[in-house]
C-alpha cells in the first residue's frame, strides 16, 4: 500500500515544528507538489498551530513520543516522517526504531553526535535491510557545513581536476538567538559526559560517526582556543556546532567512497577580529564554552542554569528576531598540489529556527523524491544522498546561498 503523504512533520507543536509548518504552508500549502500533514501528541495544540499558521486544511496526526502503537500508526501513512521532538537522545530513540523497522524514511535537526552514533550502531545494519534511508542533522547542524564543502568540492574538481584535501569553515557573521530546546540538548549531553569516561572519550574522536572501515587516522585540527588564521587574516576561536558538523562532514567524505582523500583535514572556527581586541575575543570564547559545559555536566549549578539563566523548552527567539537573523560562513579549500579555492554560504534567516525550518522542510522534500532505487537503506548525510538537488532548492526556496569568492 503506498504512503498516503509524502512528509509527516512530527512535533509540529515544538519550537521549530511550529516555523516548519508555517513555511510548508506558505510555500506547499496548496498539497499540489507534496502532500503533507502534522502530528503532535496533544490535539488542542495541533489545532492552535492550524489556527496561527492558517493551515485548517492540513491533515493532522496524534501520535505521542514513547507510544509506539502510535508512533507506528503515523509512520504507516508516510514516504518521510520529519522529527523535532529532542532532546533525541531523551525522546527520540522509538521513532527512528520504527522508521527502520518499518522501511520508512526519517530525517531531523539533531546536533547530538552522541546519540547519532548510538543510532549508526544499534540501527544501521537493521535500515540497509529495509530500505530506511535516515538523515539526521538536517538544519543549521549541518546542512550549510556539509552542503558548503560539498559546493566547494565539486568546483576544485572542475578548476583544479581534484579535490582539496583540507577545507577549513570559518563563520564570519552569525545572528540569531538560542532556543530551550537547543539549550537542553547540550545540557543534556554535558551530563551524560560527565557520568560516562567512554562518551567522553568518543566526544574527542572527529570520526566517531563514520563507518566502522573509514580508514581515516590523520590528526585534525581541533580549534578549542584562539588561533590566528592565516588564510583569512583574523584570530578565530572555537564554533559551538564545530562538535557535530566535522564529524557529519568526516562521514559524508567516507560515504562518498572516500572521494576526498584518506588524509582530507577539516576545521570549524569563528572569526572573532583582527589585533589585539580579535585575540582577546577569541580566548574569552573558548573559555566560555569550556566554563558552560563544566556548569551544565554538575549537577548543582546545571540545575541552576535550568533554573535561573537558560531559555526554558518551548522558548526561542521571536518572528521579527528570526527574519533579522543571518549567517555568513567561508570555506577555504587546498589542493595537495598547492591549488587553494575559497566559497561562501549565507542564510537570510535566525540560524538555528528560521533558516533551519527552511532548510529542513527541503531536505525532507529531496529525501521524499529520491526514489529507493537511487539510494539504498542506511544512515545517510545531507551531501552524500542529495548533493547538487538539495543546494538547487536550498538556493532557490530556502534563502540560501552558495557561491566561489576570490
Amino acid at each position: 500500500m503506498s504512503a498516503q503523504y509524502d512528509i509527516i512533520i512530527f512535533g509540529a507543536t515544538s519550537f521549530v515544528g511550529d516555523i516548519l509548518t508555517g513555511y510548508m504552508m506558505d510555500t506547499y500549502g496548496d498539497q499540489s507538489e507534496v502532500k503533507w500533514a502534522i502530528a503532535a501528541r496533544s490535539e488542542s495544540k495541533l489545532n492552535d498551530i492550524k489556527e496561527k499558521r492558517g493551515a485548517q486544511s492540513i491533515p493532522h496526526i496524534i501520535a505521542d513520543a514513547s507510544n509506539e502503537a502510535q508512533l507506528k500508526s503515523m509512520v504507516e501513512q508516510a514516504r518521510v516522517i520529519i522529527s523535532t521532538v529532542g532532546p533525541y537522545a531523551l525522546y527520540g530513540e522509538p521513532l527512528v526504531k520504527i522508521c527502520v523497522e518499518t522501511g520508512t524514511d526519517y530525517c531531523d535537526l539533531t546536533g547530538e553526535v552522541q546519540w547519532y552514533k548510538r543510532m549508526v550502531d544499534k540501527y544501521e545494519s537493521k535500515a540497509k535491510t529495509t530500505g530506511a534511508r535516515i538523515v539526521h542533522c538536517s538544519g543549521f547542524d549541518s546542512i550549510p557545513s556539509d552542503m558548503g564543502v560539498y559546493f566547494l568540492q565539486e568546483k576544485a574538481k572542475e578548476k583544479f581536476g581534484q579535490y582539496c584535501n583540507e577545507v577549513n569553515n570559518r563563520v564570519a557573521k552569525i545572528r540569531g538567538g538560542a532556543s530551550g530546546g537547543t539549550v537542553a540538548s547540550m545540557v543534556n549531553i554535558a551530563k551524560e559526559a560527565a557520568k560516562d569516561p567512554k562518551l567522553r572519550k568518543e566526544l574527542q574522536n572527529p570520526y566517531s560517526i563514520c563507518p566502522t572501515n573509514h580508514g581515516f587516522h590523520v590528526r585534525q585540527n581541533n580549534i578549542a582556543g584562539a588561533q590566528f588564521d592565516e588564510d583569512f587574516d583574523v584570530w578565530i576561536g572555537p564554533f559551538v556546532m564545530a562538535a557535530v558538523n566535522v564529524r557529519v562532514v568526516h562521514r559524508s567524505n567516507a560515504l562518498l567512497e572516500n572521494a576526498y582523500g584518506t588524509e582530507f583535514k577539516y576545521s570549524e572556527a569563528m572569526m572573532m577580529g583582527k589585533g589585539k581586541k580579535g585575540k582577546s575575543s577569541a580566548k574569552k570564547m573558548g573559555w566560555g564554552l569550556n566554563i558552560f559545559m563544566v556548569l551544565a555536566a554538575l549537577g548543582p549549578t546545571r540545575w541552576i542554569l535550568e533554573k535561573f539563566v537558560l531559555p526554558k523548552p518551548g522558548e526561542g527567539p521571536s518572528p521579527k528576531e528570526q527574519e533579522k537573523g543571518m549567517y555568513d560562513m567561508r570555506f577555504v579549500g587546498k589542493t595537495s598540489s598547492g591549488e587553494s579555492i575559497k566559497a561562501k554560504v549565507t542564510g537570510d534567516r535566525d540560524p538555528g529556527y528560521g533558516s533551519t525550518a527552511k532548510m529542513l522542510a527541503e531536505a525532507a522534500i529531496c529525501l521524499a523524491q529520491t526514489e529507493k532505487t537511487q539510494a539504498n537503506g542506511g544512515f545517510w548525510t545531507p551531501s552524500s544522498l542529495y548533493g547538487e538537488r538539495l543546494i538547487s532548492r536550498l538556493v532557490n526556496n530556502a534563502g540560501l546561498t552558495f557561491e566561489i569568492i576570490d
